[in-house]
């Protein structure tokens, strides 16, 4: 019998830099892969995440990925989750600001217009690891403006009406020391907190594609 539309996986493009693809660890063990093990247990039939990402992208080479890249929506879910490298090479935040904006823009398009299938992941807090203690680096300052970016972020997420998961409190809190060998980097068990924390607004989203 033919697989008739409904009954196909549903389809997930992930955008990003090295918190989405990954850096330190398996593919597998991404939040995006997890994410999607997590939704599989709960009967969501969801294909692996189409990942867009690669370690020290800023939003601009983001962009320029994406305007070099074919994709073939509609996306039933769409993550995205960048700003870290702007932050840690100085850029300045209303540019961040509107980058992400047209980011978010295009991940909409990508979900067929629908701004509620999209999900913003907050940047989370490097300076709590050990590659920023080792480096002797201002945590207080790069707390302060992961802080302002993901003000910015979670403000144009929300006029958007996409939805918006902190992961920052996690990188803070419980799992700040879960990292990866570089000491940067969250582990397989970081990211497995993240998923959790994502799912279940990718749940809803999903549910409601079925």
């Amino acid at each position: 019998m033919a697989t008739t539309r409904a009954e196909r996986p549903l389809r997930f493009l992930a955008l990003g830099d090295s918190y989405t693809i990954g850096e330190g660890v398996d593919r597998a063990a991404g939040w995006p892969a997890q994410l999607r093990a997590r939704l599989q247990e709960q009967a969501i039939d969801v294909d692996a995440a189409e990942i867009v990402a690669t370690t020290g992208w800023t939003t601009d080479e983001l962009q320029q990925a994406i305007a070099a890249r074919t994709f073939t929506p509609p996306y039933a879910l769409v993550s995205l989750l960048i700003g870290v490298n702007n932050q840690y090479r100085g850029r300045d935040p209303g540019n961040y600001a509107d980058e992400l904006g047209s980011l978010i823009d295009f991940a909409v398009s990508m979900a067929a217009g629908d701004a509620g299938k999209l999900i913003l992941v907050s940047i989370p807090d490097w300076g709590t690891t050990r590659f920023a203690a080792e480096r002797e680096v201002d945590a207080a300052r790069v707390a302060d403006e992961i802080d302002h970016y993901n003000a910015l972020a979670r403000k144009a997420c929300l006029a958007r009406g996409a939805h918006w998961v902190d992961v920052t409190s996690l990188s803070r809190g419980e799992a700040r020391d879960m990292l990866a060998d570089d000491g940067l980097h969250p582990s397989a068990g970081q990211y497995a907190l993240w998923a959790e924390a994502i799912l279940p607004v990718a749940r809803s989203i999903l549910d409601s594609a079925n």
